[in-house]
């Protein structure tokens, strides 16, 4: 058993797009899933969980939201990355149905259900993916933006729904989720919000240590939310 890699191109709306798959090479076609940056794309972080999906036996492929080699290293640029795709939903889940579509095109993925994780911005991307009907078994959120889509404004959703949440999370707030709770329920989804105590925005990132923005590193709450998002892939992916 090894995990290999490979750096994936495609383009969406005239962009040049990179994402990177991670599979074991022992054995045929695994279920794919698509792993969504933060705010600053794609970098190691995602890599690195898509190592571990492929180390839990399926094909994780880190999916590419701004454009080859586009990366943010500070506050400013990350937020000038993501203001088109917030500010034009539609876009965000083309480029969500883009990435998808790449993945599943490769030779390691095998047909069949899919699912899809992310982190912050990549969460609210993920849930996207999932509010369009897309053909996902499931979508988790980690430390997501909850926010509905303008432009789906009734979505029905088929996916199965995991939102993994610090509840002290100042770009969530109880009334966001207390919000998407409802908008949930109106989908006909299946939801679940796993909601962490005494943790905040970023809580899965080592780096995270930013009292002032509320992203703060919080290991118990990493190892509890992966715990989680393992047995929910088991659940909505084949063995």
């Amino acid at each position: 058993m090894t995990i290999q890699t490979r750096l994936i191109d495609y383009s969406h709306d005239g962009v040049a797009l990179q994402g990177e798959l991670a599979w074991d090479d022992a054995g045929g076609p695994k279920p794919v899933v698509l792993v969504v940056s933060t705010w600053a794309g794609r970098t190691e972080f995602e890599g690195s969980k898509a190592k571990m999906l492929a180390e839990l036996g399926y094909v994780g492929f880190a999916v590419d939201m701004f454009g080859k080699g586009v990366v943010g290293d500070s506050v400013e640029a990350c937020s000038a990355m993501i203001e088109p795709l917030l500010g034009d939903r539609a876009l965000l889940q083309a480029r969500m149905a883009a990435g998808l579509e790449a993945a599943s095109g490769q030779p390691e993925v095998a047909a069949g259900p899919s699912a899809a994780i992310g982190f912050c911005f990549g969460g609210l991307s993920v849930l996207d993916l999932a509010r369009t009907g897309a053909h996902v078994a499931g979508v988790v959120s980690f430390h997501g933006l909850l926010g509905p889509a303008d432009n789906i404004p009734e979505p029905s959703i088929s996916a199965k729904v995991l939102v993994l949440h610090g509840y002290d999370d100042p770009m969530a707030t109880p009334d966001a989720v207390l919000a998407f709770a409802d908008e949930m329920g109106r989908a006909g989804a299946d939801w679940q919000v796993h909601a962490y105590g005494g943790t905040y925005h970023a809580f899965t990132n080592p780096e995270a240590n930013n009292p002032e923005m509320g992203t703060i590193y919080n290991a118990t709450a990493e190892a509890r939310s992966f715990a989680s998002m393992r047995a929910f892939l088991a659940e909505v992916l084949p063995g």
